[in-house]
């Protein structure tokens, strides 16, 4: 969990969103709604697939 200290003369708002780009650097909002619910091993490669056919592979 990444950590923001609040600056001397620093708006709750900005440190909110220096919060916020940290956690999208890192990839944490991703992974949590990665591992919101199980996944059967099926689902996941028909998932990769279709994303896959998105993209034009």
């Amino acid at each position: 969990m990444p950590i923001v200290k609040i600056r001397e003369d620093e708006s709750l708002e900005r440190a909110l969103r220096r919060f916020k780009k940290k956690l999208d650097k890192e990839g944490t909002l991703k992974q949590m709604k990665r591992h919101e619910h199980y996944e059967k091993p099926s689902q996941r490669k028909r998932r990769k697939l279709l994303k896959s056919k998105k993209r034009g592979e």
